[in-house]
């Protein structure tokens, strides 16, 4: 029976369109977010402790956070 076979898992390739479109729109958003919140950790840091170099740094660790998420949730 060689012609014979399953029809094609319509349910499994509609689970992986919406994996898919999770992901998509979940990496911007822990990107912006992890900057947001660790930028603004650093400026209120900033303001607290009258410097400016907390702000840039807040962001650039909010960044590789965010990344590292990514990576963690994703990459594998």
């Amino acid at each position: 029976m060689s012609g014979e076979g399953r029809p094609p898992d319509r349910h499994s390739d509609e689970t992986d369109h919406r994996a898919f479109t999770g992901a998509v729109w979940s990496i911007p958003s822990y990107i912006i977010s992890g900057m947001a919140v660790y930028g603004g950790v650093g400026w209120l840091l900033d303001r607290w402790l009258g410097t400016s170099a907390l702000f840039p740094i807040g962001i650039l660790v909010g960044l590789g956070l965010a990344l590292y998420l990514i990576y963690h949730r994703y990459g594998r």
